[in-house]
């Protein structure tokens, strides 16, 4: 490698996944594994994976989404099996829609990939309470995750429900099906210590569950050093060129390759470098691994309150190689494709050797001949798409605002709201309280104020709330004079405020809200939410504690209990309807009635003007909001600003300093429809629906920047060929269904800027026709680096070839 970075000849293997292996009518394979790589039908695999969680985007996209997976050059694709969502009520189970399993897996098959299952049933993937359904905590005697007979017998029953339901669809590799692999447990490594023995014995019975149940296809547990024989034990991390199996008789998998980083409400947005990301994955190959999954390769979205917690937003976005709303990231998804390409020309030695380990600088060459560079992972010659992500306002993103005049209201009632509610002498834990079937409980106080005042006078004091978390209105006398919360790192918080109580009797209305219930750590399951310490001080310092006096608690919300976001109540006289709606108050419900703007794709709610709450389309929850809670100021970088080069973490690469973590709301097409349809909103805090807007993106804007000692494409190299004498190429696509409709620049000579920026620098050829005519119309196009067609305006001087276009339908 040229300068400081090392030019490293390795070889490296990767599944291609053998084309109509996987129809209708196949013959079973064998699925087993040796030191060196996972073996099917006696012939060694070295696989590329993505996650991709089908509840996090819709049926009908599915296919889609799995189509740009295989054609960005994966083999297999992984998900987690999510437990509370498939048996929400004990012995009553849900496997439709968005959680249709079977469908998803034969989705998979269908397009000629790869299963990795990972049933746990423990998920953690910052889903709510990591998988687990709520009502298994309220089991007597039970404590999750270690050697404790009521957990184990419900885990056992689950993990058996799962095995059998995919065997009698045939989905098992020895039944002709797609999956090749079964997780057990997840990431119980990391927390094993917390338990004891009671965690080793824990590990021991998992894994011998597991084998039980006869998969016929391996066992994995990740992060999981004392896996015992044969479950094969994986690493999950940002890099994974140094871990090393617990046996020799195992490979070297990687379970999970952080493509980004999950958003909390309040954080800037993490993402991570692909020529970062580039360089882990060569490095993991060329150290002798075999299996590497993307978390996340597609993340969608945490509709509904399956978000986890603390504090974990609506978007799952995860900085994936295709973005929430099934759009391709460029360059992530094309410079990952060409590195798969790359790797796949190297698989035929690779599954005949050992591994041998260089010292490597921060980026990596692959020479399948030892000769010819077919790929630099620092060197990013795939196409970009212009724009911070897919609905960033650009002259491809259409916005429709909402009229105001059609907006019609609710005004939640402060406090109890109706008979079912309960006294007790103390304060309640939230989550044992509302069994999560609400993020909303009450806390409701009467106090009394006679001593020494006179009628019509008002007493100073001081109200000093103390929270588990996540966050809490207060009240008094109905009226709002606080607002506390944490954040993702600590949800606890305590809040101060100043008050006035009247003579004679006052009420103090405390909402605490929950933005996710925990879902990883050790003994995460017992962890707590809402308000555990009251008191009032008086300006003499003297302090009266509520904490244990009478409350009168309420679980959720009258406009939850109206139903106020069913369909069927869009014409209800429930509803308030005015020239305009009220702005900036608290406990609010909206609704409006609006038209779907024409197209096929996505739609994005624009809530940058409401403050804190959830949303509903037709029905059906698009997630909560908070738009209020900005970012820190300070600690981002640009993505040009970000060195690739050096370790990553999740803090290391921040943009939306300042700004709220997300203001945009994916809205699947499929949940709208011709005519009007249904938004309803609540809102918590205050905020003005009036500018609420639609988007929709109708293209995109493409560019490229080729130099001409960038190498050739590489799935052209073919062996014994005269690879030298190929030429680089700009290589522009657009998504399926759209076109190039424009050229906007182009330049072959020494263009100054970079894409979205481009200008003609001192030495251009004009070859804006020779694009025009190759790319217009097209769906795609190549143009070669070549002096002999682009001409050569400087001659000896290092040229590059630089393009934007305009992708529309």
């Amino acid at each position: 490698m040229m300068g400081t970075k090392s030019l490293v000849a390795f070889v490296l293997f990767a599944l291609l996944v053998f084309e109509g292996y996987f129809t209708e009518k196949v013959l079973s394979a064998t699925v087993t594994y040796d030191h060196r790589a996972l073996v099917i039908d006696g012939k060694r695999r070295i696989l590329q994976s993505g996650s991709i969680h089908y509840p996090r985007s819709t049926p009908e996209v599915w296919p889609e989404i799995i189509k740009k997976s295989k054609e960005g050059g994966l083999d297999v694709i992984e998900t987690y099996v999510f437990w509370n969502y498939h048996e929400p009520v004990k012995g009553q189970y849900y496997f439709e829609g968005r959680f249709d399993l079977v469908r998803f897996v034969k989705t998979v098959q269908e397009a000629g990939l790869l299963v990795h299952l990972r049933i746990g049933p423990y998920a953690c993937a910052e889903w709510n309470y990591g998988g687990f359904p709520i009502w298994l905590h309220f089991i007597p005697g039970i404590q999750f995750r270690t050697t404790n007979a009521p957990f184990k017998i419900e885990m056992k029953q689950f993990l058996a429900k799962i095995v059998e339901m995919m065997k009698k669809e045939h989905l098992f590799a020895s039944q002709g099906g797609p999956i090749i692999l079964a997780q057990v447990e997840n990431e119980y490594g990391n927390i094993e210590g917390s338990y004891g023995v009671g965690g080793e014995l824990y590990v021991k019975w998992a894994a011998e569950t597991a084998v039980s149940l006869n998969t016929s296809v391996p066992w994995v547990m990740c992060v999981q050093d004392d896996a015992p024989d044969p479950i094969i034990n994986t690493c999950n991390g940002f890099y994974c060129d140094r871990f090393t199996p617990n046996s020799p008789s195992k490979p070297k998998m990687w379970t999970e390759n952080y493509s980004g980083w999950f958003l909390g409400f309040g954080n800037p947005i993490p993402f991570r470098p692909v020529e970062d990301l580039a360089f882990a994955v060569a490095r993991f190959f060329e150290t002798g691994g075999t299996f590497q999954n993307y978390y996340m390769y597609f993340g969608g979205t945490n509709f509904g309150r399956t978000a986890g917690g603390p504090l974990v937003a609506t978007s799952y976005d995860y900085d994936a190689p295709i973005d929430e709303y099934g759009f391709l990231r460029q360059p992530k998804w094309g410079h990952l494709r060409d590195l798969h390409k790359a790797i796949k020309q190297c698989e035929e030695h690779m599954i005949s050797s050992n591994p041998t380990q260089v010292q490597l600088a921060w980026s990596v060459s692959i020479l399948p001949d030892c000769k010819n560079v077919i790929f630099n992972t620092a060197k990013v010659v795939s196409q970009r798409t212009l724009g911070d992500s897919s609905f960033s306002a650009t002259t491809s993103v259409n916005d429709f605002i909402l009229e105001p005049s059609s907006w019609s209201w609710y005004k939640e009632r402060v406090g109890i709201w109706s008979n079912n509610s309960f006294m007790n002498s103390g304060l309640l834990e939230q989550i044992t309280t509302t069994k999560d079937t609400s993020d909303y409980l009450w806390y409701t106080i009467s106090i009394n104020v006679k001593e020494n005042n006179i009628p019509g006078q008002e007493k100073e004091l001081f109200l000093h709330i103390e929270s588990l978390g996540h966050a809490a209105l207060v009240f008094v006398n109905k009226r709002l004079v606080g607002f506390g919360y944490g954040n993702h790192e600590d949800a606890s918080f305590i809040l101060d405020e100043k008050i006035t109580l009247n003579h004679g009797n006052n009420t103090i209305d405390l909402l605490s809200m929950m933005i996710g219930v925990q879902n990883y750590g050790p003994w995460f399951d017992v962890a707590g939410a809402g308000i555990f310490y009251v008191a009032l001080r008086d300006l003499k310092n003297d302090t009266n504690d509520l904490s244990f006096e009478e409350w009168i608690y309420q679980v959720g919300l009258e406009g939850e209990d109206l139903d106020l976001d069913n369909i069927n109540l869009a014409n209800s006289s429930l509803w308030t309807t005015g020239a305009a709606p009220p702005v900036n108050q608290s406990l609010i419900w909206y609704k409006v009635a609006f038209l779907a703007p024409e197209g096929k794709g996505p739609l994005a709610l624009n809530l940058a003007s409401m403050g804190k709450g959830q949303a509903w389309v037709n029905g059906q929850s698009i997630g909560r909001y908070w738009p209020a809670f900005l970012s820190p100021s300070s600690g981002c970088t640009n993505g040009s600003d970000c060195d690739y080069r050096g370790a990553y973490d999740p803090s290391k690469c921040l943009k939306n300093c300042g700004q709220p973590a997300q203001t945009l709301y994916h809205i699947p097409r499929t949940w709208v429809h011709i005519g009007e349809n249904l938004l309803v909103l609540h809102e918590e805090l205050g905020g003005d629906p009036s500018k609420i807007s639609l988007r929709t993106k109708t293209g995109q804007e493409i560019c490229a920047h080729v130099s001409e000692t960038d190498p050739p494409p590489a799935d052209s190299w073919k062996p014994n060929s005269e690879f030298i004498s190929q030429n680089p190429e700009v290589q522009l696509t657009c998504e399926r269904g759209w076109h190039i409709t424009s050229i906007n620049f182009a330049s072959f000579g020494t263009p100054i800027g970079k894409c979205g920026t481009f200008s003609l620098g001192a030495c251009n050829a004009d070859i804006l026709s020779i694009v025009q005519q190759a790319c217009l119309g097209q769906e795609g196009c190549s143009i070669p680096i070549s002096t002999a067609t682009l001409g050569d305006p400087c001659p000896g001087v290092l040229k590059c070839l630089a393009v934007e276009a305009l992708c529309s339908d």
